[in-house]
């Protein structure tokens, strides 16, 4: 069994319809503070970075056991993107990615006892359609405050998927967490079998 450094319910979702036994811990990590100390590095070191913090967070309550953290960022046209803090945020964002290609980075990282064991990101771009203000604010009507949670501001299991032309990159990294690449690892340490 591992231990899953979050509360989100997508990733909590994801392991257990993968059949990956774990229990849940949230981790207490500043992540502005992780992202202000990484300044202007690439997404995929910063999702890096907050997906090793979390893990080494919930490792440091839960000697000898194998700890998953995990983070997605996105970027769209040279900026980093937080989840929004409103909802008038989160429509500023939507408008900001209209009709451009929002590059999603999700990573993962595996840690026992303070070691980073393994951590790995993957990439989806996600081409955004021509957004109305009408669009964004029946969509926001729709899905807030659940969005909320949501860097990138949509649930590609929900209507979120509206939002999209065209997605490059696999389901469960646009989910929050390079699950293929997890499972992997999951083998290669030998928590399951092949």
């Amino acid at each position: 069994m591992i231990v899953l450094a979050s509360q989100s319910a997508s990733r909590r979702a994801m392991l257990e319809a993968a059949g990956v036994p774990f229990r849940a811990q949230p981790a207490h990590v500043d992540e502005r503070a992780v992202e202000a100390a990484l300044g202007d590095a690439p997404a995929p070191q910063v999702a890096l970075a907050l997906a090793r913090a979390k893990a080494e967070a919930v490792s440091r309550e839960t000697p000898g056991e194998l700890v998953l953290g995990s983070d997605s960022l996105v970027s769209c046209g040279g900026r980093r993107f937080d989840k929004p803090a409103s909802r008038d945020d989160a429509a500023a964002h939507l408008r900001f990615f209209s009709g451009k290609v929002l590059e999603l980075h999700s990573a993962a990282a595996l840690v026992r006892d303070g070691e980073v064991l393994w951590a790995e990101a993957a990439r989806a771009d996600l081409h955004v359609a021509e957004l109305s203000d009408a669009f964004i604010e029946s969509y926001l009507d729709a899905e807030w405050p659940e969005v909320a949670a949501c860097v990138g501001v949509f649930r590609i299991e929900a209507r979120g998927v509206q939002l999209f032309e065209r997605i490059e990159g696999d389901y469960f990294t646009i989910l929050g967490m390079p699950l293929l690449l997890v499972q992997a690892a999951l083998r290669n340490l030998g928590v399951m079998g092949q």
